[in-house]
């Protein structure tokens, strides 16, 4: 039995639903009720924030996908895994970031290098996931899309290799189902760099409309992400882009390494969800 945490999220639905059609038994945890979910699969509410109410969702699972907002600081690590291993858990991914790796000393993704320190100190058997962008933040662009057929972002021709949140959620799914991946840490990114003027463009494209690219400042930008994010968290993700280090330009092999396919690209993930751009 699998447990899965965020499991309304961007990764989260996707990684229960590749679960569930693989057979396998799974609890899927968020603090609140999703609307549906796929058929044998149980819905508990938890709260990471809480680790004692994880405490009778992970009796008996086998394997736990640990999945943090923000950076995880204002989680107590040592105490989310003291409940999973007494659960009897023997394997948990945790879903990191790039950042963890390529900044580990920056104030806003320091959190979340400690938190990957605990998951290796935990004795349990564990997979670290560092991807980079997703695909899915352009869902920030949908409503000026759709009202103003508009994009506004930051470092318009600054790229990197924005992730398909649905590759994290299959890399996840190997990773719980198959021991071999154990003490692996994975670098997930999409096959391409891209730049935010460049998913505008191919937006348009799916429309068959033009959108209009509008490049904001860096304050312009800060100031929207605050509003959702914590101050650091947003100027650390300002600052990688717009000045990506290369290994976070990179186009990392792990996804298809682990897959055994090609990573999907920007496009791929917009064949899904195109209709949340349309009017």
């Amino acid at each position: 039995m699998f447990v899965v945490t965020g499991a309304t999220g961007n990764v989260g639905r996707s990684l229960v639903r590749a679960l569930a059609e693989s057979g396998a038994d799974v609890r899927a945890v968020s603090r609140n009720a999703p609307a549906e979910m796929p058929a044998g699969v149980t819905h508990h509410r938890a709260d990471l924030a809480d680790p004692e109410s994880l405490r009778p969702v992970v009796s008996g699972a086998e394997a736990f996908f640990l999945l943090v907002s923000g950076a995880g600081a204002h989680l107590d690590g040592p105490a989310i895994l003291d409940v999973v291993k007494a659960g009897g858990v023997r394997r948990v991914v945790l879903l990191s970031s790039q950042a963890a790796g390529t900044r580990p000393d920056s104030v806003s993704h320091a959190p979340l290098r400690v938190l990957e320190d605990t998951v290796r100190g935990s004795g349990l058997d564990w997979v670290l996931l560092r991807p980079g962008g997703f695909a899915s933040n352009a869902f920030a662009w949908a409503e000026s899309v759709r009202t103003a057929r508009t994009v506004a972002a930051p470092f318009g021709d600054v790229g990197v290799p924005v992730v398909d949140p649905a590759d994290i959620a299959d890399v996840v799914a190997a990773a719980m189902r198959d021991g071999r991946h154990a003490g692996q840490v994975y670098e997930l990114t999409g096959p391409e760099v891209s730049t935010p003027r460049q998913r505008a463009a191919a937006i348009a494209a799916a429309l068959g409309e033009p959108v209009r690219f509008v490049e904001q400042s860096a304050a312009e930008a800060r100031a929207q992400m605050v509003t959702f994010m914590p101050e650091p968290v947003a100027d650390g993700t300002l600052a990688i882009l717009g000045a990506p280090t290369p290994r976070e330009q990179r186009i990392s092999p792990d996804v298809e390494r682990v897959l055994g396919r090609p990573a999907r690209t920007f496009a791929d993930w917009l064949a899904r969800n195109v209709e949340a751009f349309r009017v």
